[in-house]
């Protein structure tokens, strides 16, 4: 994934109202910028941390920029969720998801479940096959190497789980759930149980149930986002 021009750069200086950033420019210029995320981004918000920001063309929006990365050591990490489903989609255009690999068709945001959801992505065959394939960012980490999820208590996440097993247990269908790993530094992804134990609980019930789960890293970098490879998703 290309951005349409490379993304300037800063430092942190503060998040708060929790979509809010206010971030420092190279020339000293202090702007308040998007943060196009909901969870907690626990372990990225260090003050004086680098970051990387978009700027939209739409002079009417109230914050030009978007917080689309943060610096944590040596390592850019993507925090904006909403390109973690955009990646997806270009990775199945390209085939670079084997496991999910051969559907004819792909159409993201589709209503479905008994709760009203969206799943991110339905990929669809020529002999009607379906399979539901909901799409989760990963930004956390806590020990080198562990990526985690969620990063904060989330009924939302939750929900996404109950309606995948529906899926699989009540109509039979196909339900893969993909960890979308935003940072390069990571080699296994685990559920936080210590963040929200109700989610390891529930994701351990449905993987037994039937659901699927994968995890792929990607690399951020100031003109793009990199495809990469598959990473272990351990359950312990």
């Amino acid at each position: 994934m290309d951005y349409a021009e490379s993304l300037s750069e800063g430092r942190l200086l503060r998040r708060y109202q929790r979509f809010l950033a206010d971030i420092e420019l190279g020339a000293g210029e202090i702007i308040t910028a998007h943060v196009p995320n909901t969870g907690s981004l626990l372990g990225c918000l260090e003050v004086g941390q680098g970051a990387r920001l978009s700027r939209s063309s739409d002079t009417t929006r109230r914050c030009p920029y978007t917080l689309e990365q943060i610096q944590v050591g040596t390592v850019w990490v993507g925090v904006n969720t909403h390109r973690a489903n955009a990646l997806v989609g270009e990775a199945l255009k390209q085939g670079a998801i084997r496991e999910v690999s051969g559907y004819a068709r792909h159409r993201p945001e589709v209503p479905y479940g008994q709760q009203r959801s969206r799943i991110d992505w339905l990929l669809e065959d020529q002999g009607k096959s379906i399979c539901y394939l909901e799409v989760k960012s990963v930004t956390t980490s806590l020990e080198p190497g562990i990526g985690l999820f969620p990063d904060a208590v989330s009924q939302r996440a939750l929900k996404h789980l109950e309606e995948l097993r529906d899926c699989v247990v009540h109509e039979g269908a196909r339900a893969v759930l993909l960890f979308c790993v935003q940072r390069s530094d990571i080699r296994v992804v685990r559920p936080a149980d210590a963040i929200d134990p109700a989610y390891g609980r529930l994701l351990r019930a449905v993987m037994r149930d039937g659901v699927e789960v994968l995890a792929y890293g990607v690399e951020p970098t100031r003109t793009g986002i990199l495809w990469g490879p598959r990473i272990d998703v351990h359950c312990p």
